[in-house]
């Protein structure tokens, strides 16, 4: 399908992961030219790539990047029980597995990888580099889920007795939680698109999917030193439903030497759609300008490799020579 008067190609296609499951992905790719560079969309809680990640992708596109989407199990198009997270884990590895599969194509080899995460997706990023700490040239964090905002949370007593009913009824959708489309996107019509999206997950969170949420907001924010890319994380100054105070120690802590902090007084969550036009604008200027500089100033990763590769070449030659 051709969008944007021809300039962009969007494809789908589904996918089988290795519990089985029918996995919906997506791409959006420039129709004139050759990608400078791969984006990879990690999606939030209960949204999904092709409806509501699509403005965002043909920005991307339009800037001259190849991006691909893919829908986590219990999500939008793909298999599993709607607005379902059996295991945190599992998503990462679906989607770790993906996108390396795409850079490991011949054509795609020695473009730059970018991982762009939004809320959960944030959290999916971070797992997914950290699976692979040196294979990802940069990463795009909105909002990203370190920590859930306190406000957004049960009392530590509910937790503790939901925590345990986690056993017993793990599908049951009784987590007492406040409307996240509601505190998440600041313009009426966009919550009303969201709302209509049948791809997208309303009801209240499983209390699987909660806990595993919150684990793994735990577990990250006591990980964060660990990360090591060239990253940009963007959160909105009127945020409630991420916690700002945590990307700002993502900035503080993390052990990369490239990374960029934005915060944007007054913004909500949504920074990729659910802002003002004029706030987007200014949002992805920022994300453009930035994945810009990183591809323009080269692509040190494969630098990287094509060392290795040279010198493992060159240490074998040495041992032939020896040997002989």
């Amino acid at each position: 399908m051709d969008l944007e008067n021809g300039t962009v190609r969007y494809e789908e296609e589904y996918i089988i992961n290795s519990r089985g499951l029918k996995l919906f992905t997506c791409k959006w790719i420039p129709m004139n030219e050759e990608p400078k560079g791969l984006i990879f969309i990690c999606h939030g809680y209960a949204m999904e790539c092709s409806i509501s990640m699509n403005s965002t992708a043909i920005r991307l596109v339009k800037a001259g990047f190849a991006v691909y989407g893919i829908d986590y199990e219990g999500h939008g198009k793909s298999s599993g029980l709607q607005g379902y997270v059996t295991s945190f884990d599992n998503v990462v590895d679906d989607c770790s597995n993906f996108f390396t599969q795409i850079c490991e194509k011949k054509e795609n080899k020695k473009k730059m990888r970018f991982l762009l995460g939004e809320s959960m997706g944030g959290a999916v990023l971070l797992l997914v580099h950290m699976k692979k700490p040196e294979y990802w040239d940069g990463a795009v964090l909105v909002a990203p889920m370190c920590k859930i905002a306190d406000e957004m949370k049960p009392h530590p007593l509910v937790i503790s007795v939901l925590t345990k009913l986690c056993n017993f009824i793990p599908t049951w959708k009784i987590i007492p939680s406040k409307d996240v489309i509601d505190a998440a996107f600041r313009r009426p019509e966009i919550r009303e698109q969201i709302r209509a999206n049948p791809y997208c997950y309303k009801g209240r969170p499983r209390l699987k999917t909660g806990n595993e949420l919150l684990k793994t907001s735990m577990e990250l924010e006591q990980r964060l030193n660990e990360v090591s890319l060239p990253f940009i994380v963007l959160h909105g100054g009127d945020d409630k439903v991420t916690d700002k105070a945590v990307s700002q120690q993502l900035y503080d802590v993390a052990a990369s030497s490239d990374k960029t902090f934005k915060l944007y007084p007054g913004m909500w969550h949504g920074l990729l759609y659910g802002e003002t036009p004029e706030n987007i604008e200014i949002v992805f200027a920022d994300i453009i300008n930035w994945l810009n500089q990183r591809t323009e100033s080269g692509n040190s990763r494969l630098e990287r490799e094509l060392k290795h590769q040279n010198d493992e070449l060159s240490m074998s030659e040495n041992k032939e020579q020896i040997s002989s």
